[in-house]
């Protein structure tokens, strides 16, 4: 069945942003320009313009026209709990997982409140960077409480902790609090992420749990500003 013609200019459109052939950040011809250019009416080129914006493609603004939006950001799910890798799979991007730090530490009193331990507890630190399409762009501090998870390796941190913790461990992981901020980088962002000139990073920090209720990981996942945007699924109770 042949498209209607304002599905035609969305399609090419949309393709053309996709595809960076149009930039973000630049403005579209006016309706005016593209009713010329696609030999229709403006009210076609409007109906374009609508799916475009509806679709995150372009924000219309007054006295502006339509502005091209960032669409090369990842898709990270806020309510599901998922590893990284399970994530760059899903993704199909090319990722490489750097251990910077690995080892068993004394929880100081942030960690202890985080992790609701006390201080002869013992802790798991693991930071990772995360690198997708070559560039590093997530760092992730994981710090897990050594009662529940007896042995780790650097090994095990730079391929997946959650499948060793599911399939050699046993353990089953069932739910996450999460919050998420937008922090000033810290020098450690800097030396271990590409940044891009940003100076401002978020933060999801997750308070994961096991399925009997025990806490037994805290993370920081510190993303890139530019480079993701964080999706959920909301439904209206009744």
């Amino acid at each position: 069945m042949r498209k209607n013609k304002f599905q035609e200019i969305y399609q090419e459109l949309s393709s053309q942003i996709a595809e960076g052939i149009i930039a973000a950040n630049t403005q579209l011809p006016s309706e005016h320009e593209l009713a010329d250019r696609y030999e229709t009416s403006r009210e076609t080129v409007r109906k374009a313009l609508n799916l475009l914006s509806q679709n995150g493609f372009i924000q219309k603004i007054r006295g502006k026209g339509s502005i091209v939006l960032e669409t090369n950001k990842f898709s990270f799910p806020v309510s599901g709990l998922v590893s990284f890798q399970e994530l760059s799979e899903t993704m199909g991007k090319s990722s490489v997982t750097t251990v910077h730090e690995f080892g068993l530490i004394e929880p100081d009193s942030f960690l202890q409140q985080q992790l609701q331990a006390d201080s002869n507890d013992l802790v798991w630190k693991v930071i990772r960077s995360r690198q997708i399409d070559g560039e590093t762009i997530i760092l992730d501090k994981d710090f897990f409480l050594k009662k529940y998870i007896p042995k780790l390796s650097k090994e095990i941190g730079e391929k997946s902790i959650y499948a060793y913790l599911e399939k050699e461990l046993g353990l089953t992981i069932s739910f996450a609090k999460k919050e998420i901020v937008v922090v000033e980088c810290t020098e450690e962002d800097k030396h271990l992420l590409d940044l891009d000139g940003f100076q401002h990073i978020v933060v999801v920090k997750n308070y994961v749990y096991l399925d009997d209720a025990s806490l037994f990981q805290y993370t920081e996942s510190r993303h890139r500003l530019d480079k993701f945007r964080f999706v959920d699924f909301a439904r209206r109770g009744r």
